[in-house]
């Protein structure tokens, strides 16, 4: 069967004839038996439930009864609630847990006749760069197996990219979904924060986490952000604003875009990536968009500011996992013991890392040091972004300062691994959307991603201006 770009590609196949969902998911279960136990991007495969779904999809197809994904096979990244399956944050602590209920974005997905066919792998709860903290192995890069696929939700890009799946929901809390989609060489979407509902979503960082998007194609991606996202009486914080439309792109439309010299400049930068970057300049102005240098004063402050936040949050956060109610209960004799037993040997060192480093930024003693004082610089790093976004429209960056690095490379540093993040964490710091595009790969044929940032809830000219720039790419090969 031949690899589909698009949804939109399989449902002409079907219309005209040629395809059943039946076939496509009997084609994706063969690709995930003949290279999961290589890239072990799949923690769980649900084969008999995939195809029994698939053929009341194909009943509904007949009967013109069939919801708008009819076709899509979703992967979906170890952190979400999905009714009687698996639910392990890729750690010890939840080995063996059954979920209760399904996550809204997910029965978003099921009630428009997507299919989920597997649970997929990513760093223990959400946290890491590269895949390489899941305590049941790394994933690792279809396009070249002795690199990782980035992280956390590395197990989803890297399905996607080895056709085990047509698109993947990831979760995006530093650039979890557009740092290994710049690795495996596929689109990552971030939307606004509170876009889609967090219901279901095991939280890492609260106000950070964010449900994302990976998916061969920008087209794909608008399409299944349209579906996941609004109103959901389960979750507060998320937005009522009305869905629009994603998926009807404005091709003809220019924009107002900056690109920022000190990421550019950035000694960390690869210079192939920052080439890529340089060409992409060229191509939107040759397109007649306006494309300018800009600057942003506080790129050295946004690393620091989300790691000193994001482990307090998930210091308060992973304090539920503690032995006594469900997941890890290590044996004791009593019951300090047997949390203190429970979480150590339950949790691995990247976890136990950051809960560590977040419980002691809340102390007493240093919470005014360090908590208080990184929100006021988390609430000055937003205010110059949205600054720069009320003169543009698009902040284009690199995605990441380097392609994807090999297995175990970063894994005994833990400040290089953090610093692959360095050009993430701004729009989760800000809460805005952004997208990662692939856009050419260096000279050993590793993909290079291209980051694109806009203001909140400007989703749709995010979605054109990518669906532009894929277009530019096609006609130049």
């Amino acid at each position: 069967m031949k690899t589909f770009q698009s949804l939109s590609e399989i449902q002409a196949e079907i219309k005209a004839g040629k395809l059943t969902v039946s076939q496509l998911v009997d084609y994706h279960l063969t690709q995930i038996k003949n290279n999961n136990g290589r890239l072990n991007a799949f923690l769980s495969v649900y084969s008999d439930e995939a195809q029994q779904q698939a053929e009341i999809i194909d009943q509904k197809l007949k009967n013109n009864s069939a919801g708008k994904l009819a076709g899509m096979i979703v992967g979906i990244k170890d952190v979400y609630a999905y009714k009687d399956h698996p639910l392990q944050c890729a750690s010890q602590i939840l080995n063996g847990f059954e979920s209760q209920y399904t996550a809204t974005c997910i029965q978003r997905l099921l009630d428009e006749d997507a299919i989920i066919i597997g649970h997929q792998n990513c760093d223990e709860f959400a946290m890491g760069s590269s895949n390489e903290n899941s305590a049941f192995g790394p994933a690792k890069n279809p396009i070249d197996e002795t690199r990782v696929p980035g992280g956390s939700s590395g197990g989803s890009a890297a399905a996607v990219a080895a056709d085990m799946c047509q698109g993947s929901i990831g979760s995006d809390t530093g650039g979890s979904v557009r740092q290994p989609a710049a690795f495996c060489g596929v689109v990552g979407l971030k939307p606004t924060y509170s876009r889609i509902s967090r219901y279901g979503l095991a939280a890492y960082a609260s106000s950070f986490d964010t449900v994302g998007i990976i998916s061969k194609s920008v087209e794909d991606a608008a399409l299944i952000l349209e579906v996941m996202s609004g109103a959901d009486e389960f979750d507060s914080t998320v937005s009522q604003q009305v869905v629009p439309d994603f998926a009807n792109f404005k091709t003809e439309r220019k924009y107002k875009i900056a690109y920022l010299s000190e990421t550019l400049d950035h000694e960390g930068l690869n210079s192939e990536i920052k080439a890529s970057i340089l060409e992409l300049v060229e191509t939107l102005r040759t397109s007649e968009h306006q494309v300018e240098e800009a600057h942003f004063s506080m790129l050295d402050y946004i690393l620091p500011t989300y790691y000193v936040l994001t482990a307090a949050e998930a210091s308060s956060n992973l304090s539920r996992y503690d032995g006594a109610r469900y997941g890890k209960r290590a044996k004791s004799e009593n019951l300090e013991e047997m949390y203190k037993l429970s979480r150590s040997e339950g949790f691995g060192e990247e976890v136990k890392r950051r809960i560590m480093t977040g419980t002691f930024a809340l102390s007493a003693s240093y919470y005014d040091a360090y908590y208080t004082k990184a929100q006021k610089v988390r609430r000055l790093i937003q205010k110059e972004t949205n600054q720069l976004l009320d003169e543009y429209d698009f902040v284009l960056s690199p995605t990441t300062p380097t392609t994807a690095f090999k297995l175990g490379e970063l894994k005994d540093d833990p400040l290089e691994m953090y610093l692959e993040d360095l050009f993430t964490v701004q729009a989760n710091v800000a809460g805005i959307p952004a997208i990662s595009i692939p856009f050419g790969v260096d000279n050993q044929g590793l993909p290079i991603g291209v980051q694109l940032m806009t203001k909140c809830f400007n989703e749709k000219n995010l979605l054109d201006i990518s669906n532009q720039i894929i277009t530019f790419k096609d006609q130049n090969r």
